[in-house]
């Protein structure tokens, strides 16, 4: 089949990659010359595991080809998936006007029957935006072709987008029961074949209700995360094991294991904006989410944890402390850095007057475009980036883990121990066990386990 790609950020590339993959020929398209002039040349505009291969080995088979040229990308696809960043407005609703200007391009060019697919994570009722921004260029141009509106929304982790893609767990489909829809819902089901072989994993239902079920499944899983956080700092101060409460909750099916680990809050480009967007939408039809605001709140309140635990220890100026830092990016296997929590503990610490060394295995080079944002001058000439974790360690006053990258998982506690003025860790993630710690010689600052670290 063929197809159009629009945007070609974490879901249209892989979306892309991907679709070409299974033997489709992909068209995708972006405004940004020097991302499409990268992706040409062989380089990926983002770090995201297996995607280098995929789209390397698409090209060379002629199924996947990048360019800025609009007119011909409209022409290209029966299929025309709208990709593009749906950034939060400063009202905290999600910005459409990428997704509007994409379906403008599409009415302006097109002159044949287009499927036209809501790929990006979008408010209910933008499919009828997209609707009618597209009627309004045919009619400027009294053009008669026909189309049908989709949504498709993508359920992709970053970190394992491509595994995600391949194997989903679901494909949601919304689409109109007229005959555009129809035809359109026909389209699809063919684009989705490869996927249901084994076992039918299409949910097919109304535009509305797919462009809800996103923001949904990102607001659930957001809730799980802050729940599990805000009983972390209860048990902080009760005398409880959080490790031991997840366990013995989420070994109850109708609960569940997922998403319940304890930790220095949640960030990147999705649950933050999902959530806020999905109360904005609340307050549009006068409803009042009050289990979203609190997860909001409670994940804000989240990211400063760490900083604090750090401040109770070594006092409220830190001026004279040096910290090592591992983990910048929001999670690992990604370099994204939108919303990480790292960012608001290196504020807290270097407001604090404390130096730092920072590592991270993939985000360094986005750190450093993101702290230079973040920081001002002083602040910025406290912070070393490392060449790796033991880099970060020397005359170090404690080691601080903020994301949860498997190299950090079994370190050389001995070098560590050697490295650090004081056999300090604050661990943002629960990465060890707490009596280990203790048996080597650490004071362990854990989420959550306070009552294993007590003297």
């Amino acid at each position: 089949m063929k197809i159009t790609i629009i945007g070609t950020g974490y879901v249209g590339l892989v979306t892309g990659a991907c679709l070409a993959e299974l033997g489709n020929d992909v068209f995708c398209l972006d405004v940004d010359a020097k991302k499409i002039a990268l992706l040409n040349s062989g380089g990926i505009p983002i770090h995201e595991p297996g995607l280098e291969e995929v789209v390397a080995r698409n090209r060379a088979a002629g199924r996947l080809q990048f360019s800025t040229d609009v007119a011909a990308s409209v022409a290209h696809g029966t299929l025309q998936f709208i990709a593009v960043g749906t950034p939060p407005d400063e009202d905290g609703s999600a910005d459409l006007q990428y997704v509007l200007a994409a379906a403008r391009n599409i009415g302006r060019h097109m002159t044949e029957f287009k499927v036209i697919v809501d790929k990006s994570t979008v408010p209910v009722g933008t499919a009828d935006r997209v609707r009618a921004a597209v009627q309004e260029e045919l009619d400027a141009r009294g053009a008669a072709a026909t189309f049908s509106v989709v949504s498709n929304p993508e359920f992709l982790k970053e970190g394992a987008a491509v595994e995600d893609f391949m194997r989903p767990d679901r494909i949601v489909i919304g689409y109109d029961r007229t005959p555009e829809g129809e035809r359109a819902h026909g389209l699809m089901k063919k684009l989705y074949t490869p996927f249901n072989r084994n076992h039918e994993r299409t949910f097919w239902m109304d535009v509305r209700s797919a462009e809800f079920t996103k923001y949904a499944a990102n607001a659930m899983l957001a809730t799980r995360i802050s729940f599990m956080n805000e009983l972390a700092n209860l048990a902080d101060q009760v005398g409880a094991d959080i490790e031991a409460v997840r366990h013995g909750i989420g070994s109850d099916p109708r609960i569940g294991h997922s998403f319940l680990y304890a930790g220095a809050g949640y960030g990147g480009s999705c649950f933050p904006k999902d959530v806020q967007a999905l109360e904005r939408t609340a307050r549009l039809y006068d409803q009042d989410l009050l289990i979203l605001r609190a997860v909001e709140a409670v994940n804000d309140k989240q990211k400063l944890v760490l900083g604090q635990k750090v401040v109770k220890r070594f006092g409220e100026d830190l001026t004279g402390r040096h910290f090592a830092v591992w983990g910048l990016a929001f999670k690992p296997n990604t370099d994204d850095m939108r919303e990480a929590p790292a960012r608001v503990l290196l504020k807290q610490l270097l407001d604090a007057g404390a130096s730092v060394a920072v590592y991270d295995p993939v985000a360094m080079p986005e750190a450093q475009r993101v702290l230079a944002l973040d920081l001002d001058a002083a602040q910025l000439a406290r912070v070393r980036f490392a060449g790796s974790p033991m880099d970060t360690l020397d005359a170090a006053d404690a080691l601080v883990i903020v994301t949860e990258w498997k190299a950090f998982r079994s370190p050389d506690f001995d070098l560590i121990k050697a490295s650090l003025k004081q056999a300090v860790i604050f661990d943002g993630r629960n990465l060890f066990e707490p009596e280990v710690m203790a048996e080597a010689g650490f004071e362990y600052h854990g989420i959550g386990r306070s009552i294993l670290t007590r003297s």
